[in-house]
């Protein structure tokens, strides 16, 4: 999602409005689910929530509220049921401390937990990590039973200071892609990385399963399923069985098919093309299953599929049904729509060879990220990969369908309005029921993080104030009829901290914009790194003026731009100005625009020259190159205390475009374009290696320039 400046974040064009009467019997029974009736922009600024949006948020949670008397029969069950409820349905136990929901039980009252692992407990102290039963008896006999979640108290602390690259994998084409960049680019990325640039980690965007159909969203943050990656992703020829394909022909067509499409991006000027790259990549997997697996393959394939178990089973049969019907289930016969229907379970058995084939699609991608996951720290990384976790899935695609029961029929994430988007925005995303969440002991949530923490040595979480509250639109509402809806955030993070701690993982927070207070002090207590970028990190709470660097947090990933914002080179030129001015993208003149932008930058520049991390700069003023300037950033970050500093691979070559903007959507082309040079000239991740100005920016960052302090090391 796109970052936004803790500024002034008061709704454009709106008046206040006094929150909805808390004593009111609507404004209850909202409170009892966790529906937000008003919301604060800024400190001094409440917003009420519109009955509407109200009304709609418990629809999805099951709750009728359309009538007063509605209102009050559900009311009057959800407060009974609240009182006579001994335990929620989750509860949480951090570093062996008893869970506080028991200290509203009734004296007297038994317990006993069984583990995971089939062991009896009498107490919460002493239990393993894990998510555990809990079984009560109170005096009066009625009796509870609940998950148990123990964790550990924190997450792992990163393992010293480390810095690295920030990398949109589509983007980074080496002589061998075929038209995007693929795993086996990344796995040669982190080697090098890791041995020739002493990185201690490479961060890429969600790997997450697209949907497929023409043309496919190129948007690596709204896809079918966030459990299973893309073959998209795969490089062909290192799957052991393409060398043994029994069709030479057909092979060498591939390959020249392959390398005009490599050569449409890197000379001359043509779009990634993901559509045309899986379709040839699929006809050349098509061949590659006709090849039997040899004994160990066929076990190892095997056990993927018995660990994997029904969600690899839905992933695939939903792969299959949209081969046949397309890729919105929504629109499929009605049968087909029920994932445990017996029309599906009939289908699922005609397309069995279909299903097997997406099924060993899955196992192929896993084994290449385990791949690039292991070259990562057989290089020397400290962390290796930092995968990313989008918000949530597209309404149409494979996690949508196979797990409907967990999602908020009609609804949709999204932000409310503020300064920076004063209509807010909706995101397309449906959101998952908290109170479905809770039931299952978030037993979804826990099989999706374990899936990305395998192949991770930390995970970043996209708008992680997710894990607080979401703003739920009502599909068909503008995002302005929406209202927050709260989750269970000590459960949430305490799965988070179980299954990251089991994986040795760190934990990365996209903790951009508005945040709610409260929330980056909990990340904090909880071994949650945040996201500090350069250009929004200024002392908002005093005169406004750019954060000096003793300043900043420690616990973070510092970095000088992100995937939605401007490269540094565009920020400093002030490039990012115009480009939205032709895209029609500006809210106020370009004249005035340019002055902000122009007076935003010099004072960030002005503070690293009175730093001294301008080299070149003379006394009288000289002017300094924009190659400079960007190694005069880096510096800056270096002289941060955050324990992880990340370098956007692009920043290494003077690229200029942004991979992302914001608010477009065919007027800019978005996640399409390869990593290019201050010219715009595509540059292969062979080139990049090759680069003297990246090696000059590592350097900085290694210590070799000559600066001062603050050196970065793999950990």
């Amino acid at each position: 999602m796109a970052p936004r400046p803790p500024a002034d974040h008061s709704p454009a064009g709106s008046a206040p409005a006094e929150p909805s009467d808390p004593h009111a019997p609507l404004a209850r029974l909202a409170a009892l689910h966790g529906v937000a009736t008003s919301y604060s922009p800024s400190p001094d600024r409440t917003v009420a929530a519109t009955d509407t949006a109200i009304v709609a948020a418990l629809a999805a949670l099951g709750v009728d509220a359309n009538t007063p008397d509605a209102v009050r029969a559900a009311l009057a069950a959800q407060e009974a049921e609240t009182r006579e409820r001994l335990l929620p349905p989750t509860v949480v136990c951090w570093g062996g401390s008893p869970p506080a929901a028991l200290a509203g039980l009734p004296a007297g009252t038994r317990l006993r937990i069984t583990t995971e692992q089939g062991e009896t407990h009498a107490a919460a102290e002493q239990l393993p990590p894990g998510v555990h039963t809990l079984h009560a008896t109170a005096p009066d006999g009625r009796t509870a039973e609940a998950h148990l979640v123990a964790a550990p108290a924190r997450l792992p602390a990163p393992p010293g200071r480390t810095y690295g690259l920030l990398v949109q994998l589509y983007s980074l084409l080496s002589r061998r892609s075929w038209g995007m960049g693929d795993l086996g680019d990344l796995a040669e990325l982190t080697a090098w990385s890791g041995r020739a640039l002493g990185a201690g980690f490479v961060q890429v965007n969600p790997l997450h399963a697209a949907v497929p159909g023409t043309p496919t969203d190129p948007s690596p943050y709204r896809p079918s399923s966030r459990r299973f990656p893309d073959p998209v992703h795969l490089r062909v020829e290192d799957i052991p069985e393409f060398a043994h394909v029994d069709d030479p022909d057909r092979v060498r067509a591939l390959l020249e098919r392959a390398e005009r499409l490599r050569a449409s991006v890197l000379h001359k000027g043509a779009l990634i093309d993901r559509d045309a790259v899986w379709e040839l990549k699929r006809e050349a997997l098509e061949l590659v299953r006709e090849v039997p697996l040899g004994p160990g393959r066929r076990a190892a394939y095997v056990d993927f599929l018995a660990e994997e178990g029904e969600a690899l089973e839905d992933h695939a049969t939903w792969c299959a049904l949209a081969e046949v019907y397309g890729p919105e289930w929504q629109r499929w016969p009605v049968g087909l729509r029920d994932p445990r229907s017996p029309a599906t379970a009939r289908a699922r058995g005609e397309l069995m060879d279909r299903v097997d084939f997406h099924s060993r699609l899955a196992w192929l991608t896993d084994a290449q990220l385990a791949t690039a996951q292991r070259s990562a720290r057989d290089a020397g990384m400290a962390v290796g990969l930092v995968h990313d976790l989008a918000v949530g899935v597209h309404p149409g695609g494979a996690d949508a369908w196979a797990q409907q029961e967990y999602f908020a029929a009609g609804m949709s994430v999204g932000a409310p309005p503020d300064a920076f988007n004063a209509r807010g925005q909706d995101w397309g995303l449906p959101p998952w029921r908290p109170d479905r969440l809770a039931a299952s002991g978030y037993a979804p949530y826990r099989h999706l993080l374990r899936a990305l923490f395998r192949h991770a040595g930390a995970l970043r979480i996209d708008h992680v104030m997710g894990l607080f509250r979401l703003w739920w639109v009502p599909q068909g509402q503008p995002p302005t009829e929406g209202t927050y809806v709260r989750y269970d955030a000590e459960a949430m993070l305490a799965i988070l901290t179980l299954e990251a701690s089991r994986a040795g993982a760190l934990v990365i927070g996209e903790d951009l914009g508005t945040v709610e207070p409260g929330v980056r002090e909990t990340l904090h207590e909880r071994g949650v790194l945040g996201t500090s970028v350069l250009w929004f990190e200024r002392d908002w709470d005093g005169d406004g003026k750019p954060l000096p660097p003793e300043r900043w947090r420690p616990d973070c990933l510092a970095t000088a731009t992100t995937h939605d914002l401007p490269p540094t080179a565009s920020r400093l030129t002030g490039d990012h100005v115009e480009l939205r001015d032709r895209l029609g993208l500006l809210t106020g003149s370009l004249e005035d625009e340019r002055t902000a932008a122009t007076a935003d930058t010099g004072e960030w520049l002005a503070l690293l020259a009175r730093l001294g991390l301008l080299h070149g700069a003379s006394d009288a003023g000289s002017a300094v190159s924009e190659e400079a300037e960007i190694q005069a950033v880096h510096r800056f970050l270096l002289r941060t205390p955050a324990r992880m500093i990340g370098v956007w691979l692009p920043d290494t070559v003077g690229d200029r475009r942004p991979q992302n903007l914001p608010g477009t959507w065919d007027q800019y082309p978005n996640w399409r374009l390869p990593i290019a040079d201050a010219d715009g000239r595509p540059v292969t991740l062979e080139e990049l290696a090759a680069s003297p100005r990246l090696h000059a920016l590592i350097d900085v960052l290694r210590g070799r320039s000559g600066d001062l302090g603050g050196r970065c090391g793999r950990g």
